[in-house]
């Protein structure tokens, strides 16, 4: 969620809200994946999430392993819906694929196609089934989403009203996941979360792109052609580098302990939603509240233009993730549906695709569920900022139900832990039967 505040009297720019492999591969090329994507430091480039160019050999598992039907299928229903949007940068032939491996570049990493009726790697295999135990032996990562504390307003996670507590998104993610956490090991999971206190994973800071941050300024002036006056620098500059630190080396910090060390099945990241406030100058709360669930999918030209993030989509792609992600995800829409009794949120931009049957399941492409190496489902539920979620988030985690406008309610963290538990033990136990 991303929030429009008045801090110190000083206005923030309204913005839309911010949402934004290891299962089926071996164990050696996990973690060459995983070196090779992960271990440098950012740089400076004009995509933020450009770090370097991808090793396309790391595909070369993958040869003659996929029918081109399904190549196709999950490209065009999943992963680029356009083809405007990927014909400069894949191009489908009878027998192989081309994908261009470096942009301004003609060299193409050639994918073969199966000559067999094979399609997508085998489902993920758990130990020891157990109908009363359904999630034994399945390894989840809990990904609360943002840091809260102190870098809440840095992040635009953050808002007050009517004189009340602020709410910081990043806090409240976190008391769902260790909610939720304790709900999946009792039913047999294997649970990690990937920060259990409201600060960074990553250890760098914000000064610590001060080099990228100024090479960004001096980029936009050479463009424009223009010198920004020195409040304005300062002020683009500081923002920048907050930008690099939260938005950027945090989520890639994130990605590296799931990639190197945690090595899940599956990764659910937590978030709640917000709607812009109705006038800039004063925060009402608004009447809208809904849900909906993200899996990746939906890269557009621009992002298929830069090599890193098209070399992860096609190795998502080619592993298969996307069925268990779908999946998951819709199992999780019906529980929230259900249990909470809230509204889809349905997108209106090129920017989302809705996948599947099930409302509320949409696919984007997000730096998490991009750079997190297995299936990932991303929750964007409530609308923290609407009258009916604050006024239960302002009375906190409670045990049982409390009467709100009439009904016997949860508490929003135990119901939002018991849709996502719920939800993913009813995902996987008709393979377990």
């Amino acid at each position: 969620m991303r929030f429009d505040l008045k801090v110190l009297g000083k206005k923030k720019k309204l913005c839309k809200p911010f949402f934004n492999p290891h299962c089926n591969s071996p164990v050696w090329l996990r973690l060459f994946v995983s070196l090779i994507l992960c271990a440098r430091p950012l740089t400076s480039e004009a995509n933020l999430d450009s770090v370097q160019s991808p090793d396309w050999q790391v595909l070369d598992p993958f040869q003659a392993k996929l029918s081109k039907e399904y190549f196709e299928q999950a490209l065009r229903n999943i992963y680029c819906p356009r083809t405007s949007w990927y014909e400069n940068w894949i191009k489908i032939k009878e027998a192989e694929v081309l994908i261009r491996k470096k942009k301004g570049g003609d060299e193409w990493y050639k994918l073969y196609f199966s000559d067999q009726n094979q399609t997508v790697p085998r489902e993920i295999e758990w130990a020891d089934p157990d109908k009363n135990n359904s999630l034994k032996g399945l390894r989840i990562a809990l990904d609360p989403g943002h840091i809260g504390g102190r870098f809440s307003l840095m992040e635009g996670r953050h808002f007050s009203s009517n004189g009340h507590p602020p709410v910081k998104e990043g806090e409240l993610a976190l008391l769902v996941a260790k909610r939720l956490k304790e709900k999946l090991v009792g039913n047999g999971a294997k649970v990690v979360l990937l920060r259990e206190k409201n600060e960074p994973v990553t250890s760098n800071r914000p000064g610590d792109f001060d080099q990228e941050a100024d090479l960004w300024v001096r980029e936009k002036e050479l463009n424009l052609k223009k010198k920004y006056e020195p409040g304005e620098r300062e002020k683009m500059l500081r923002k920048r580098r907050e930008v690099l630190f939260y938005r950027i080396s945090e989520i890639r910090a994130r990605a590296k302990l799931v990639n190197e060390v945690v090595r899940p099945d599956l990764v659910i990241c937590l978030h709640l939603n917000a709607a812009p406030w109705p006038s800039s100058e004063k925060q009402e709360l608004v009447e809208r509240n809904d849900f909906h669930v993200l899996v990746n999918g939906c890269y557009m030209g621009g992002e298929l233009s830069d090599d890193r993030q098209r070399f992860e989509m096609i190795y998502r792609l080619v592993n298969g993730w996307a069925r268990t992600e779908q999946r998951v995800a819709e199992c999780i829409s019906r529980t929230f549906s259900g249990l909470t009794q809230l509204p889809v949120f349905r997108y209106k931009g090129p920017n989302a695709l809705k996948i599947g049957s099930v409302p509320g399941v949409w696919a984007r492409n997000l730096l998490a569920n991009r750079s997190y190496y297995c299936p990932v489902v991303f929750l964007e539920p409530y609308v923290a900022n609407s009258r009916d979620a604050f006024q239960r988030i302002i009375l906190g985690d409670y045990p049982g139900k409390k009467s709100i406008d009439g009904m016997q309610r949860l508490s929003l963290i135990e119901e939002y832990a018991e849709c996502v538990s719920e939800g993913i033990r009813k995902s996987f136990l008709p393979i377990r039967e």
